[in-house]
């Protein structure tokens, strides 16, 4: 999955692709890049950001979404708001990518409606406050906790179990060692039944470890970093990664496949160097 910001202030890119020509041409290297879904939001969801106006967001993203669409793009919409997820559904995005986690009803019931699939990821809070609260008990057990009860209500709700993913939400209302342990522990998700997606590219949490490791770093500066997450999430048995580089990720996750699923084509090679 490539994330595709149609913001002037996402915390990874500072905003190149927020005008609507940018961000389609973007859309579609990525698409070519090798991506199986484009992810495109228009808010930014980085700690401490502020909210943007349903109106201002459909603006920004159902142009894209649509141009995408005519491409052949398989898109997800990044979105908390059912009315910007009606919007760029009937634009052509087929997933809704919820990073509150379905909490809001309205949100159920339009998904239901639409027949979208959905991803629910469990954060506390709301972007502007979700690092004020990171005290848990066991981060991985809440989390799961909170994935399984938020697809239960879902699945009651009339969302196709088949249609459900679930993501733990690295990044949103957890403190860097707690994203650490949830990467650690992300096979721990997979007994809940539901594919896994894992979103860790560029995060703080990279670069408190690249710190730590004496080297200061911007957030476009933690690709080779997040390809270690990706190799991570894949042996754990994720589904999807969200990632920014999708090229560097895509050779990441075809060679991680390679080795711990025996996804190889080439077979009469494989005894080669």
């Amino acid at each position: 999955m490539g994330v595709l910001n149609v913001t002037p202030d996402s915390f990874s890119d500072g905003g190149v692709s927020a005008e609507i020509p940018s961000a389609i041409a973007r859309g579609l290297a990525m698409w070519a890049e090798g991506a199986d879904i484009v992810d495109v939001g228009g808010e930014s969801t980085r700690p401490g950001a502020e909210p943007v106006g349903t109106g201002e967001e459909i603006e920004r993203v159902v142009p894209v979404v649509a141009e995408l669409f005519a491409a052949g793009v398989v898109v997800s919409i990044d979105t908390m708001k059912p009315e910007v997820a009606s919007a760029a559904v009937a634009a052509g995005a087929e997933i809704i990518n919820d990073v509150s986690g379905l909490r809001d009803p309205a949100m159920v019931a339009t998904a239901a409606a639409l027949e979208a699939a959905v991803v629910i990821m469990h954060m506390r809070g709301e972007p502007r406050t979700m690092q004020t609260d990171t005290a848990y008990g066991d981060v991985v057990l809440e989390v799961k906790g909170y994935l399984a009860a938020q697809a239960g209500a879902a699945i009651a709700s009339g969302i196709d179990r088949k249609r459900i993913a679930i993501d733990p939400g690295i990044g949103f209302g957890k403190s860097h060692l707690q994203n650490l342990e949830l990467l650690d522990r992300a096979a721990d998700f997979i007994s809940l039944g539901f594919p896994l997606l894992i979103g860790a590219s560029r995060k703080g949490f990279l670069g408190s470890v690249l710190r730590a490791a004496g080297r200061e770093t911007v957030a476009s500066q933690r690709d080779t970093a997040t390809s270690a997450t990706v190799a991570a999430a894949i042996v754990a048995g994720a589904s999807i990664v969200r990632v920014h580089d999708v090229a560097r990720a895509q050779e990441v996750a075809r060679t991680t496949d390679a080795i711990v699923r025996g996804q190889f084509e080439d077979k009469e090679t494989i005894g080669g160097t």
